[in-house]
């Protein structure tokens, strides 16, 4: 059997899809992400399963959505529940396996072969004085905008070191360089999460494109917006008096940081040299940043677009070059995808799909027709006026903006072409044209002329909440999976089972667990 190709997963944290593309005086934000898309595939209309850190790796991992995979919140990872995910998979196939940077997740080091960090937000493991001191400094600006470039050369960087240490890793596991055991290596980067820090050049580098930059939606348009937006900029504002007078600060901050990690992978590809060329290489996100829209930072209330799509592009054997695809995927779909692609079976109980058919021409009817998008970790929701637990200190200057009003409850998004529904679990519901919106602060759901669309997205939930029931088997019945879980597809009610399916159903049934239950 032909060497199957080795995989490379490069992740942002917090990144919004958006300004991946900008571009002003200094060139495009991002270059190298456009040299790997000319080169292979990117999905424009790509979505996480929940904008918050852990909760959306975890769907990464095991290709399950938050509801189902029950990790919701960030605190709680040792609660994931599947059968197996992607660590799996590759194991038992021979791969070995490497990380460095940010895990956040429910997988730890002694699940890789090779693991370097942890790497947070305030610092990772520190070889040198210099180091140390910008960890320190980093941790001091306790998750805010630096008004000054960071005073700490480019090598103590988060997304320097982790580079260093994963093509450390690498060359000292191959030391002549590709041979017959295929890798998995994911790289993740702490940015462009706060806190916004940069030095220069990237400090200054995009100053042009802030001072030029119109938000889709300011402070103004917070009153148009479900009450936990008004809730949080007033939380925001009692923490940081004044703070966003400096958006434009945060914007050219926050592109500083993007450029300053797409150097940083610039370096991670050349440094694959050889193994590059069979190596498929995914660039994804967990989750967007409001970047100062309605006079917002970070995450945490609603689910608007700019905290939902993420950037994803793939490259590398079996993708064809220079594709802009338009199809509504998920980060759910990536572990099958790369299933797909290395000729591998995806675990059961994947609720994601596999790509690969969209590359080959197959005809997906209404699968990639719509989006869906989770988020709350349940309960009753905390109202306005409510005084819940916020697992910080509300006297003092420090805040987690994922809290118990604004992550309590249940909401959930679905987008279909231009429009897009949003409803929490107490029936309120927001509609919104993308089109002529793109803001997202004029709520069309008791609009005459809307009722027919708010119908149509509402019937498009309503499938979405039955489609994601967990279908890990859990008795003696066995669920039936087309092919590629293109449920949606022309042929997946007519067609019997593909061979894989077929083999499925002959197999045992394997209790579903928890990570703390396998180990």
């Amino acid at each position: 059997m032909a060497k199957r190709p080795n995989i490379v997963w490069v992740m942002t944290d917090q990144h919004r899809a958006d300004l991946t593309w900008a571009a002003g005086e200094a060139g495009p934000v991002m270059p190298t992400l456009r040299g790997l898309a000319s080169r292979g595939s990117t999905f424009d209309r790509a979505y996480t399963s929940t904008p918050a850190c852990v909760p959306a790796r975890v769907s990464l991992l095991t290709g399950r959505f938050p509801s189902v995979h029950q990790v919701r919140q960030n605190s709680n990872e040792t609660e994931a529940r599947f059968a197996a995910d992607l660590l799996d998979v590759l194991g038992a196939h021979g791969y070995e396996t490497f990380f460095a940077g940010k895990p956040h997740m429910h997988r730890g080091p002694a699940d890789f072969d090779h693991f370097r960090g942890p790497y947070m937000h305030t610092g990772g493991p520190a070889t040198s004085p210099d180091q140390a001191a910008f960890d320190a400094w980093l941790d001091g600006l306790d998750h805010s905008v630096s008004p000054v470039a960071t005073p700490f050369p480019l090598e103590c960087q988060l997304p320097h070191r982790i580079v260093d240490d994963a093509l450390a890793d690498l060359r000292a596991a191959r030391p002549a360089g590709p041979d017959d055991r295929p890798f998995f290596l994911w790289v993740s980067f702490p940015e462009p999460h706060n806190p916004y820090q940069v030095p220069e050049p990237y400090f200054s580098m995009f100053d042009d494109v802030a001072r030029d930059h119109e938000r889709r939606a300011g402070p103004e348009a917070i009153d148009e917006l479900s009450w936990r937006y008004r809730w949080l900029r007033d939380l925001i504002e009692s923490k940081r008096p004044g703070y966003d007078e400096d958006w434009r600060r945060y914007l050219a901050t926050y592109l500083g940081m993007l450029r300053m990690v797409d150097d940083q992978i610039a370096r991670l590809l050349a440094g694959l040299g050889a193994h590059l060329d069979d190596t498929l290489v995914f660039f994804l996100a967990d989750h967007g940043d409001y970047v100062g829209e309605y006079g917002l930072q970070r995450k945490g209330a609603g689910l608007p677009e700019v905290l939902t799509r993420i950037p994803l592009i793939v490259a590398g054997p079996g993708v064809p070059e220079g594709e802009r695809r338009t199809e509504m995927v998920s980060i759910v779909d990536v572990l099958p995808t790369v299933c797909g692609l290395a000729g591998l079976e995806p675990p059961r109980g994947s609720q994601g799909r596999d790509l690969t058919g969209l590359w080959a021409g197959r005809d997906a009817g209404e699968e990639f027709a719509t989006a869906y998008v989770e988020l709350g970790y349940g309960g009753v929701a905390y109202g306005v006026d409510a005084r819940p637990p916020l697992h910080f200190d509300y006297a003092g200057p420090t805040f987690d903006e994922l809290n118990s009003v604004t992550q309590s409850g249940h909401e959930r998004m679905l987008r279909l072409d231009d429009l897009k529904l949003v409803m929490d679990a107490e029936g309120r519901r927001w509609l919104y044209d993308l089109a002529s919106d793109p803001g997202e602060t004029r709520n069309l759901a008791d609009d005459p002329a809307h009722r027919d669309a708010l119908a149509t997205l509402t019937w498009w939930l309503a499938r979405w909440l039955m489609r994601v029931d967990d279908d890990l088997p859990a008795g003696r019945y066995t669920p039936r999976i087309p092919a590629d879980n293109w449920r949606w597809a022309p042929e997946a009610l007519d067609a019997e089972p593909p061979p894989s399916a077929a083999a499925r159903t002959d197999r045992p049934t394997e209790p579903s667990v928890s990570l703390a239950t396998k180990e």
